[in-house]
């Protein structure tokens, strides 16, 4: 499903609405994320199954998804995240937040 500008503005508009300075905004749409997005959930990364288990902010990065694959784990921009297919429900929050970053 893709969204138009002004659905992403609203929805940008909605998760910010009481946030003041970019680091306000960004941990406010860390917050609406975490709220909304399902996790866990399973994309592909590198041609490797991870499942991406938490969201953590990332410092100069922006929020970032945790992977897991095995016992291994890395931190990965959540816009740098392939789209899973089927997306999870929520995923059109973290496009709301790359239409905000961009």
């Amino acid at each position: 499903m893709r969204l138009s500008t002004a659905e992403l503005d609203a929805m940008v508009a909605e998760a910010i609405v009481d946030a003041y300075g970019e680091h306000e905004q960004l941990a406010a749409f860390q917050a609406v994320i975490e709220d909304r997005l399902a996790l866990p959930f399973t994309t592909v990364v590198l041609g490797i199954p991870v499942t991406i288990t938490a969201l953590q902010e990332q410092p100069g990065s922006g929020i970032a998804a945790l992977c897991r694959h095995g016992r291994h784990a890395q931190a990965i921009g959540i816009l740098d995240l392939p789209l899973p297919d089927p997306a999870p429900e929520g995923w059109v929050w973290v496009e709301a937040y790359r239409h905000w970053t961009s």
